[in-house]
């Protein structure tokens, strides 16, 4: 039960909060529309995988499971990508730059001075651009934000990662639209 009063039948996750405070729902869609889909050298589904490997180390299921989601309609995938994000994508054929920059990911979900000299050096030496490391902290940063958001408010999510592919579908499109489920 979310901690605060949301219209009978609300949307799961941030989508019910965004409908609940429509004023401050447009600069968050805006932030998250130009963080994750606005031009870049990283790719959408990289964008996502950050954002989503960033909201499984912060525990927030509903985060985690639709921005892999994305990165799924992204790439073309099914849900089986979104336990390998959980993994760490052990067996994916991920850029050592990706892998670095995931580095850098973690460190800043564990606390902006936790990212080191050493790790933006190795970003660098995989080829990182200083645009990519710069994205990857502010979308590490902000999704510390967004998960605090949805978990804080004690929104509700499915269990079930299958029902979170439609979701990720309309994700790949854009964050400005409210998303409505379909029925189940």
């Amino acid at each position: 039960m979310p901690h605060i009063t949301l219209p009978p039948g609300h949307s799961p996750g941030i989508s019910g909060l965004l409908m609940y405070r429509p004023e401050t729902a447009g600069p968050l869609r805006e932030l998250v529309q130009v963080l994750l889909l606005g031009p870049n050298s990283l790719t959408p589904a990289e964008r996502e995988i950050i954002a989503a490997s960033v909201s499984w180390w912060n525990g927030c299921h509903f985060c985690h499971t639709s921005h892999a989601a994305a990165a799924c309609a992204h790439l073309g995938r099914g849900p089986e990508l979104i336990d390998a994000i959980k993994a760490g994508l052990p067996d994916e054929p991920l850029s050592p730059k990706l892998r670095a920059l995931l580095h850098i990911a973690h460190l800043t979900q564990q606390g902006g001075r936790q990212v080191t000299d050493e790790a933006v050096a190795a970003a660098r030496a995989a080829g990182a651009t200083d645009t990519e490391v710069h994205d990857t902290v502010l979308i590490a940063a902000a999704f510390c934000m967004f998960n605090r958001y949805v978990d804080g408010l004690n929104t509700w999510a499915w269990p079930e990662k299958e029902r979170f592919m439609e979701i990720g579908r309309k994700m790949a499109k854009g964050y400005m639209e409210p998303y409505v489920p379909s029925a189940p």
